[in-house]
């Protein structure tokens, strides 16, 4: 079936408009500096998320752009991934002292891996 040149070719103007997405709301701000910063923002990390998630790519690519926030679902597989979005999510529900012990828990990981790592070293001829 062709068109015939009668056909409108714009919309008209009158009618209902849908609100834009608010691009600085808080949450997918927030989520987006943190995933960031700990995964990078390549196509690769956004396949990471994705694969980490069970998540579409393209749902992804709007969490990395702060378009969107994850689902509740999607935002705990997230924090049990990431240190760094899991005190994201303690900062802005206001609880500081949480953020305390999730820092304190990485520094004791960070030196139990430094310790093991010293400890197998071989000796040094006396």
């Amino acid at each position: 079936m062709s068109f015939s040149e009668k056909d409108r070719k714009l919309q008209s103007k009158t009618g209902n408009s849908f609100p834009s997405p608010q691009p600085n709301e808080p949450l997918a701000a927030a989520i987006a500096a943190a995933l960031k910063a700990e995964f990078g923002n390549t196509p690769s990390a956004h396949k990471t998320v994705a694969q980490l998630t069970r998540s579409n790519e393209r749902a992804v690519r709007n969490w990395f752009e702060g378009k969107n926030s994850p689902s509740g679902e999607n935002l705990v597989i997230l924090m049990r991934h990431s240190d760094l979005v899991l005190r994201t999510m303690l900062s802005l529900a206001d609880r500081q002292d949480l953020v305390l012990a999730i820092g304190l828990a990485s520094l004791r990981r960070q030196l139990v891996d430094a310790v093991a790592a010293i400890d197998g070293l071989p000796l040094a001829p006396d």
